[in-house]
């Protein structure tokens, strides 16, 4: 059965960090419609001065961020003194879990193109232990499909295999079609998928989309996307719905009021990290 478009929300110009504009899609709002799915931001832009002061430390707890960058670069630094940058094409994976701080800042050349995806954490899995990976450009697979590619971030494709996290799955694409293509995308029946279009508008589950929009779908197990008369760029992302209660402030995301106060508490009382970042870890 194939998917149909249930929900859709167009991102809207913000600012966060020091001063990074950026267009946000979803999120406090849409937490529920997009299960798992808490947070997303687009960053496009030519103009430096919109990126250059970037995300200076801050904590994180309860969450994992996936940031994508298609076209420029981003350097993370966690509380450990861990340093790494990936860019054009690449991605970078924290789980705060428990506790993590970390700060990111952007460069590009040309434009600066990509996405910031927070992703629940679930109940039981809140606390676990914070856990930081790069994924390169080299590292990532790059599937043909019918009328352009699709680039495997992380999780499954068909037989393809890329970077998973222990926690909840995450299937990531990346995916790049001509004018007038038609791809239709396998998804798994059980999975609470998401689209968003990055560059260009598109035919999703025949109803069009305008660009830097998110699409939430319904049940089924495919979904049909479609170019207009130029190319596009658009991602999808596939995991499992908690259907769980969320209680969020700021960059903390629980389950109830009084672990949102525990964790400001930890951060008044230099608490907050419970686990140290094993960058090395695979």
């Amino acid at each position: 059965m194939e998917r149909k478009v249930i929900k859709t929300v167009q991102g809207f110009p913000a600012v966060d960090g020091d001063g990074v504009q950026l267009v946000r899609v979803l999120g406090n709002k849409t937490v529920y419609d997009f299960d798992p799915f808490l947070m997303l931001d687009s960053f496009d832009t030519t103009d430096p001065e919109a990126w250059k002061r970037g995300f200076p430390r801050h904590p994180h707890r309860g969450i994992e961020t996936v940031t994508f960058m298609s076209q420029g670069e981003v350097t993370h630094r966690d509380n450990l003194g861990n340093q790494a940058t990936v860019g054009d094409g690449g991605a970078q994976w924290l789980t705060a879990g428990s506790g993590a701080y970390h700060s990111e800042f952007m460069n590009a050349k040309d434009r600066l193109l990509g996405l910031q995806l927070w992703l629940n954490l679930p109940q039981k899995e809140k606390m676990s232990e914070p856990y930081y990976h790069s994924i390169n450009n080299d590292e990532i697979q790059e599937i043909p499909v019918e009328g352009g590619k699709l680039r495997l971030l992380t999780g499954n494709y068909l037989d393809h295999k890329g970077f998973q996290s222990p926690h909840l799955p995450l299937d990531y694409y990346n995916i790049f079609l001509e004018p007038n293509a038609t791809l239709t995308i396998p998804t798994d029946a059980k999975r609470s998928v998401m689209v968003f279009t990055l560059v260009g508008d598109a035919i999703v589950a025949g109803k069009h989309i305008a660009e830097k929009t998110a699409v939430k779908l319904g049940d089924g197990d495919s979904v049909e996307i479609k170019a207009g008369d130029k190319p596009i760029e658009i991602m999808l992302m596939s995991s499992i719905a908690l259907n769980e209660p969320i209680a969020w402030y700021g960059p903390i995301v629980m389950n109830d009021n009084n672990e949102l106060r525990q964790a400001i508490s930890d951060l008044q009382n230099g608490t907050f990290v419970k686990s140290k970042i094993d960058y090395n870890k695979k």
